[in-house]
């Protein structure tokens, strides 16, 4: 006799969803750190930028305005008062609100990524980790004992000596692999040419953009990793991460010799082993400092003296096994050229690229370039 039995229907059911209510003041510091960034740190600049927006939007009321807002950035300490010598002086920004701004970055470039253990990239590399692989291999002379696999090696033991008289040697021991955890020193140039505002675009913010987000990334994801910022102009120079807020284009060559050098300088300096070089720029190389200190200065084409001492600095890196990755922004078919000539004689990399997607395309190649690395 069958037994019936009401059939359970399953299923899932869907509410209306409710955004969570965002309150005025974090409505219009979305908007401040945005502003912020293009103004380069210039606050008084910023609120009148943020004045404006409100006159044509609206963002604020009667219940919460303009001087409202200032006030709560007072109090949350996004700005404070800096008094000079003389006596003058006025509001600017906080390092609070420097890192606010890194982070906003990084959650409009690097948005769909999820926060992993702490400062570890997974290579294929068996070796000292802390991942578990599931592998097991026989104990060696030098394993560390926390490696060491307690329950395969009293296995080991039960089958070599039997549980009658329990005993455990050396041969019985087993050690569970792990991945190798490496790590990455990488140098970030940001060309802060004059081109980089010519012709009424802004090319400089979203490059600071990729620069706060990926320097973000690296500092909260990967710490164990290094990553030094340079920028270069007629010559070139590092800068801090907390002065990529404030960077501003000047009325500069590009000499990318200058950039490069610099570079494979502070490269040289890290004790690891995988080491790479991001350089953004929109421009040809225009610019070469002499030894006497004097300046080669060419803007009219592809100088073959500018370009060729280019070309030399690209296979000095590769004879340091140093990868370089060149972003550029604009594509006029002879930079294209001269792209593709530099990245051949480094074997390295380039993209050719609007300033959309540009943070994606470098976090994946920070990623591809390293996997390489070890796996080389």
């Amino acid at each position: 006799m069958k037994k019936n039995r009401d059939k359970e229907i399953r299923g899932f059911v869907f509410n209306k969803y409710d955004a969570p209510e965002t309150s005025p003041f974090e409505k219009l510091f979305d908007i401040f750190k945005e502003i912020i960034t293009h103004t380069s740190g210039d606050l008084d600049e910023a609120l009148d930028w943020l004045k404006q927006l409100d006159e044509e939007y609206q963002l604020t009321n009667d219940k919460y305005t303009l001087d409202d807002f200032v006030e709560d950035l007072k109090k949350k300490g996004y700005i404070k008062e800096e008094i000079d010598q003389d006596g003058s002086g006025g509001m600017m920004i906080t390092a609070k609100t420097e890192r606010a701004i890194r982070q906003q970055a990084l959650e409009q470039i690097f948005g769909k990524l999820k926060k992993g253990s702490a400062g570890n990239h997974r290579t294929n590399r068996i070796g000292t980790g802390d991942e578990h692989t599931g592998d097991f291999r026989a104990y060696q002379f030098g394993d560390s004992l926390s490696r060491i696999s307690m329950t395969e090696s009293l296995k080991n033991a039960q089958i070599s000596h039997g549980i009658g008289e329990f005993s455990m040697s050396e041969d019985d021991l087993v050690v569970e692999e792990t991945h190798h955890k490496s790590q990455m020193s990488t140098v970030l140039m940001i060309d802060i040419s004059h081109s980089m505002i010519l012709y009424g675009e802004d090319r400089i913010t979203p490059a600071k953009k990729v620069a706060m987000a990926l320097s973000e990334l690296i500092t909260t994801r990967y710490p164990k990793d290094t990553l030094d910022i340079l920028v270069f102009g007629n010559d070139a120079w590092p800068i801090s991460i907390a002065e990529l807020p404030y960077l501003k284009v000047g009325p500069y060559h590009t000499n990318t010799v200058a950039g490069l050098e610099l570079a494979m300088d502070l490269l040289r300096r890290k004790r690891n082993t995988n080491k790479q070089i991001f350089m953004i720029t929109d421009g040809k190389p225009s610019c070469i400092r002499e030894r006497d200190g004097s300046y080669y200065k060419n803007s009219m084409g592809l100088d073959p003296y500018v370009v060729d001492k280019c070309y030399n600095m690209a296979r000095q890196a590769r004879k340091l096994r140093i990868p370089i990755t060149t972003f550029m922004i604009a594509q006029d078919p002879y930079l294209t050229r001269f792209v593709q000539e530099f990245t051949a004689a480094n074997q390295g990399k380039a993209f050719y690229t609007g300033l959309k997607g540009l943070g994606e395309m470098i976090f994946e190649d920070y990623e591809i370039n390293r996997k390489k690395r070890i796996r080389g």
